[in-house]
């Protein structure tokens, strides 16, 4: 055995799973793998089949390949990559209710419905595609479980921040918040409504920044 082939045996196995769903133009694969950046992965989707290698360095290699049932059109599907997983959306050949997922499939055709009268839904569809009888609410709930333990950064985090702030603060704080903001020309953010309500907020930029009006 080569030193090498020692290192990699002694790596752990990468968590990693997968499910799938579909509506009439699309069927979305979503694989549930977490902190794998874009440096460690390679995703091809061919017609009939995709293809996932992830080299993460502090797991073993991990190769997913699915040989799909039906065909899809690769150059109109593509993939979204994001801290607790991995979702792939591929474009259908045809309106074709795909049986299941891998696997030579009886399939047939479904009735299209017209886009205005499309009902309106916050999930995936309810009928069985890659499992009989399979729960979609707590596939979704783990999706959504995920997501939730994505941690935002810099601008983003700090935005989320004012939000919550406002959402759960009393009358005079929202008062105090938007009369501080309007009046600085968005430079001042307060919260205190006795202090902001007793004058006209200054704009401050910056330190090095002047502030000028148009």
């Amino acid at each position: 055995m080569t030193e090498e082939q020692a290192t990699i045996e002694g790596k752990p196995k990468l968590p990693i799973r997968h499910d799938w769903y579909q509506t009439d133009a699309a069927v979305v694969i979503t694989v549930l793998v977490r902190n794998i950046k874009e440096e460690y992965l390679k995703l091809d989707i061919a017609t009939n089949k995709v293809t996932i290698d992830i080299s993460h360095p502090d797991f073993e290699p991990c190769n997913l390949c699915l040989n799909l049932s039906n065909s899809v059109i690769s150059d109109q599907s593509s993939y979204k990559l994001s801290s607790a997983k991995i979702e792939i959306k591929l474009k259908k050949c045809e309106g074709l209710r795909w049986e299941k997922l891998e696997g030579a499939a009886k399939v047939e055709a479904i009735k299209v419905i017209p886009k205005e009268a499309e009902p309106i839904t916050d999930g995936p569809p309810s009928y069985p595609t890659s499992k009989k009888g399979k729960d979609w609410n707590k596939v979704e709930k783990e999706i959504k479980e995920q997501e939730a333990q994505e941690k935002p950064e810099g601008a983003e985090a700090i935005n989320l921040l004012f939000q919550e702030i406002y959402g759960k603060g009393s009358d005079e704080v929202k008062r105090a918040m938007n009369k501080s903001f309007m009046e600085s020309s968005g430079t001042v953010l307060s919260t205190n409504w006795n202090e902001i309500s007793k004058q006209t907020v200054e704009a401050k930029p910056p330190d090095g920044m002047e502030f000028k009006k148009f």
